[in-house]
């Protein structure tokens, strides 16, 4: 059994939005996070949903997926004071709501990150399986540095073996549950992401790649790539291009 749990509690501060929260934006008639959803409402492998959201935009996520008929999200639970709570808070709908948590998957995405596809679902759910773990990721095509406080570079990794952590991050849904009960009991609250919460209590990650054009809808210039990816998309369909 295989969940999704769909974090879509930003305030898109950086978008420079004054309407609506970037994840509600609207494209081709639909907002971000409907783009996002479509992919794990449709997939086989999928069998319900829960989202994250901010807590006074819970009624009109709900009409907007009532408008667009899905069936499989059936948890929408209001987020925390960080990112790591808010994914706590949509955790355990799905834990409380779950017969057998060692063996159901999770899929923890972001909901302002619609340009997956169904291969890189199913890639998740396999790597799971196997490993107990799935980082999407893709490779760098840049140099990376470290730097310190001081601006100063202190190391330059191979770039052969750096990846860039992207969603779905994936796990048996008792692994994270059990990081995440460990981190609330340490007075943890403020990890980056899924990853870094479970590196931290020491399980080893897998990583899977995904498609370069997973991108995070995070500035204005985001948005634009994800338009035009979204029109080159629709018009191969169209066309046969």
């Amino acid at each position: 059994m295989a969940v999704a749990l769909i974090f879509a509690g930003g305030t898109g501060s950086r978008m420079n939005s004054k309407s609506k929260p970037k994840q509600f934006l609207n494209l081709f008639g639909k907002p971000i996070i409907i783009h996002t959803l479509e992919h794990f409402e449709y997939s086989a492998e999928i069998d319900s949903i829960a989202v994250v959201c901010r807590e006074n935009w819970i009624d009109y996520l709900k009409e907007q997926i009532k408008h667009n008929f899905f069936e499989k999200v059936r948890w929408i639970v209001p987020g925390g004071e960080t990112s790591q709570q808010s994914i706590y808070n949509g955790l355990k709908a799905l834990y409380d709501s779950c017969e057998n948590p060692k063996e159901t998957i999770v899929l923890i995405h972001d909901g302002v990150r619609p340009l997956i596809n169904d291969k890189l679902i199913s890639d998740n759910i396999a790597a799971v399986k196997q490993y107990g773990s799935a980082i999407t990721v893709t490779k760098a095509v840049e140099t990376v540095i470290h730097t310190n406080d001081d601006n100063e570079i202190v190391d330059v990794p191979n770039r052969k073996y750096a990846k860039i952590a992207k969603a779905p991050q994936s796990f048996y849904l008792s692994d994270i549950m059990a990081a995440h009960e460990k981190a609330i009991a340490d007075n943890l609250f403020t990890m980056i992401d899924s990853a870094s919460l479970m590196m931290h209590y020491g399980h080893k990650l897998h990583t899977v790649d995904g498609p370069v054009e997973n991108i995070k809808i995070t500035t204005p210039s985001d948005y634009y790539i994800f338009r035009a990816i979204y029109e080159a998309r629709e018009n191969s369909q169209i066309f046969g291009l």
